[in-house]
């Protein structure tokens, strides 16, 4: 098993962009979240759409896992699974257990040759919340998907070991805040880029 890379160490490889998209309930945003994976396509989406391979590096997730059927992550979200075309996209709902607002999160594949892959996590919502303090009060849920994806990253790379997630990680509250506060810079300056394209674009 190879180290595990620190998940502040990752930072720069995250492209991060706010853009806006028309939701079934309405106009909204989505915050995107791009990485290049160093595994080839058909490995990420194995990874990304099978229960016991999702459970190693994010949560434990059950229910009818097809297009058309539902899921529930363990403590986290749940909603239908809208769109499931493998290798390449997965639409889901996503329903947050303290919102009341249905969100869509869509993760979207493209090879990069043989044994490369871009992906690209989108996270839609019509509620205002993608918008980040840098005081620490209020953070985008956007920064809650940078985990998950540097731990699919050390997955695919072999440093995890081979057991669910709930086996081996151990929650830091100290160290959790520390990493928020870093990508919310990151986050806030998305934020800027987007509010200063809609004041172009309607000026």
């Amino acid at each position: 098993m190879d180290e595990t890379i620190r998940e502040d160490e990752s930072l720069a490889a995250v492209q991060r962009r706010l853009v806006d998209r028309e939701l079934p309930q309405g106009p909204g945003r989505a915050a995107v979240l791009r990485r290049r994976l160093d595994a080839p396509v058909e490995q990420v989406w194995s990874a990304l759409t099978t229960p016991d391979k999702i459970d190693r590096f994010f949560l434990p997730v059950g229910g009818d896992l097809r297009e058309g059927g539902s899921y529930a992550f363990e403590g986290q979200a749940s909603g239908r699974i809208l769109v499931c075309r493998a290798p390449d996209l997965l639409r889901v709902e996503w329903l947050p257990p303290d919102r009341d607002e249905v969100d869509q999160v869509e993760l979207r594949l493209s090879a990069d040759g043989p044994d490369a892959t871009w992906l690209e996590l989108e996270h839609a919502s019509v509620a205002d919340v993608f918008t980040t303090d840098l005081s620490g009060d209020k953070f985008s849920p956007a920064i809650g998907w940078e985990s998950p994806l540097h731990y699919l990253v050390e997955y695919l790379r072999g440093a995890l070991p081979d057991r669910p997630s709930a086996e081996w990680y151990v929650f830091d509250e100290a160290e959790e805040i520390r990493l928020a506060r870093l990508r919310a810079v990151e986050w806030a300056e998305a934020e800027a880029r987007y509010a200063a394209s809609r004041s172009a674009g309607q000026g």
